[in-house]
C-alpha cells in the first residue's frame, strides 16, 4: 500500500491517476484550491477502493504555506511515498503579450509555485533516502512557439529544474519523473478543436503511474510526441521563425 500526495488533485490527469491508485487500495492526500470539487473527488476515490483519502485546500500560489502543506500531508499519511504535482493553468498568450502582470502571474502559477514545492519535497525525501517525485511539465517547454511561449517558458523552467534535481537526488534513492504531455482532452482545453494528436486523460494517467513505478526519468505522453519535438527542436531558426505554430 502506497501513500500518495497529489498536489493539484482536481486536474483531470491527476484525478485519473488517483483512480488507478484507488483501485490498488492506496492511501491518498489531495491538495487543491476548490474545496467542493476536491471533496467530490475524495468521495469517489473511496468508492473506487482507496484505503483512506484526506484533503487540504490551498491556492498553491501562496508559497508561504507550502511548508505547512507538506507538514499536514505527513501528519495525514504518516509518511509520503509518492508526490504528484499536477497543478497549473493554460496561459492566454495574447493577454500575456499585452501585460507584464499577466505574464508574471502565469509564470508564478506554472513554474515558481511548483519549484517552491519541489525544493521543500526534495530536502525531505533526500533526508529520508527514499521517495518518488513526479511533475507534469509539457512538450511546450521543449521549444518556444509564438502561440504559447509564456506557458512554454514556465514549463521549460520546470523541466530544467527537475532535470537537475533528478541528478542531485539519484544518490539518495529518490526518483524524479518529468511528464511531458502533448494535447490532452481536459476541461482546461475544452475550447480547442480536437484531432488525431489528442489523448484522453485516462490514457495519460496510465502512462504516468507506470513511469513512477518503473522510476523513469522523463517521458512524453503519448510517446509519439518525442519524435515530433525532436523534429521541431532541430528545425533551423530561419525556417522555424516562418512557421505559424
Amino acid at each position: 500500500m502506497k501513500k500518495v500526495l497529489i498536489i493539484g488533485a482536481t486536474s483531470a490527469i491527476a484525478e485519473h491517476c488517483a483512480r488507478i491508485w484507488a483501485a490498488k487500495g492506496d492511501v491518498m492526500h489531495l491538495v487543491a484550491r476548490n474545496e467542493q470539487h476536491v471533496q467530490t473527488i475524495a468521495s469517489d476515490l473511496k468508492v473506487r477502493g482507496a484505503s483512506e483519502v484526506t484533503t487540504y485546500y490551498l491556492d498553491l500560489n501562496n508559497v508561504g504555506r507550502h511548508e505547512e502543506l507538506l507538514n499536514v500531508a505527513d501528519d495525514a499519511l504518516g509518511s509520503v511515498d509518492i508526490v504528484l504535482i499536477a497543478h497549473g493553468t493554460l496561459s492566454n498568450q495574447i493577454k500575456c503579450e499585452g501585460s507584464v502582470e499577466e505574464t508574471l502571474a502565469e509564470i508564478q502559477t506554472n513554474a515558481l509555485s511548483t519549484i517552491s514545492i519541489l525544493t521543500l519535497i526534495a530536502n525531505r525525501f533526500e533526508a529520508r533516502k527514499s521517495g518518488a517525485i513526479c511533475v507534469i511539465s509539457s512538450v511546450a517547454g521543449d521549444r518556444g512557439r509564438s502561440t504559447n511561449y509564456v506557458y512554454g517558458s514556465a514549463k521549460a523552467m520546470v523541466t530544467t529544474f527537475t532535470s537537475g534535481m533528478r541528478q542531485r537526488l539519484y544518490k539518495s534513492n529518490v526518483s524524479v519523473v518529468t511528464i511531458k504531455p502533448g494535447f490532452v482532452d481536459t476541461p482546461m482545453t475544452s475550447e480547442f478543436t480536437k484531432g488525431l494528436l489528442w489523448a484522453e486523460p485516462s490514457a495519460v494517467a496510465e502512462k504516468i503511474v507506470k513511469a513512477i513505478d518503473e522510476k523513469k526519468s522523463e517521458i512524453y505522453v503519448p510517446s509519439f510526441w518525442w519524435m515530433i519535438m525532436v523534429i521541431l527542436k532541430k528545425l533551423p531558426n530561419f525556417i522555424f521563425k516562418r512557421l505559424d505554430l
